[in-house]
């Protein structure tokens, strides 16, 4: 089976991971205060592929780059796995000044009308992508094989799912510039802001569920099943993604008040 090499890493990457963050407890009980530091830039450590469209760029963020062990042991594997690409992170402040110099003002616009940094994120990647090209990723995602071999020679886009079989999500997106699907899910996701409904919350209104809308009835893309591209969850998780924030994952928040009124 060809990719069973990648589901084999994919466990052995969770196995690992685990031990990681049980080994974080303590860590940072001894050190409560101590933090890593993401860089905002690293270029890449070999030749940079030129076999497809698709940018060796990978594009991050979160609210903050000061993170703890887990989360820097994620990084550090990541970029192991992309010798070859360059890496960016983007912070909450620099999200909001990118939109405004390089997107349309009504973008621009409606980022700011969000109070929460995933719905936010949810937003810039699919602008940076269309804009730039490259790799997003959550900052808790981890990749199961050399991200270069990944995109090979794919020159449009590659979208994954939670499975085979079901929905599409949006934790990791490889995209060429000038996509247009990216285009219309800005599209989409511009319209949900407008219409905002407190039933939609994050998922629904800027979140994976705009890509599923879009794609799930589609043949032409390049779909794969996530198990074999990349995971979620396997050197961090949510109590040290969020330590110094604690219960500010989206899920936590008001649907009511992600949204702000339209300024007069």
């Amino acid at each position: 089976m060809k990719k069973f090499p990648m589901l084999i890493a994919n466990r052995s990457i969770r196995l690992i991971g685990n031990i990681f963050k049980l080994l974080a407890y303590p860590f940072h009980f001894i050190l409560p205060k101590f933090r890593f530091t993401i860089p905002e830039y690293s270029p890449a450590k070999l030749n940079l592929s030129t076999r497809s469209a698709i940018p060796r760029t990978i594009w991050q963020t979160n609210f903050t780059n000061k993170c703890t062990l887990p989360v820097y042991i994620n990084y550090l594997f990541n970029r192991l796995m992309s010798l070859d690409c360059d890496y960016r992170y983007v912070s909450t402040e620099a999200r909001g000044e990118y939109l405004q110099k390089n997107a349309q003002k009504e973008v621009y616009d409606a980022y700011m009308r969000l109070t929460n940094g995933a719905a936010q994120a949810d937003l810039w990647r699919l602008v940076v992508l269309n804009l730039e090209g490259g790799v997003y990723m959550d900052i808790d995602a981890t990749l199961v094989w050399p991200l270069d071999k990944l995109i090979g020679e794919e020159d449009k886009a590659i979208y994954i799912k939670i499975d085979s079989n079901t929905r599409f999500t949006n934790y990791f997106i490889a995209s060429a510039p000038k996509n247009n699907d990216l285009e219309k899910a800005i599209e989409n996701v511009l319209y949900n802001i407008e219409h905002y409904e407190p039933s939609m919350g994050v998922y629904h209104s800027t979140g994976p569920s705009v890509l599923d809308k879009l794609l799930s009835d589609r043949n032409d893309i390049h779909t794969e099943d996530r198990k074999y591209v990349c995971i979620q969850g396997s050197f961090t998780n949510e109590h040290f993604q969020y330590l110094d924030r604690p219960r500010s994952k989206w899920t936590h928040i008001n649907p009511e008040d992600l949204v702000k009124q339209k300024e007069k």
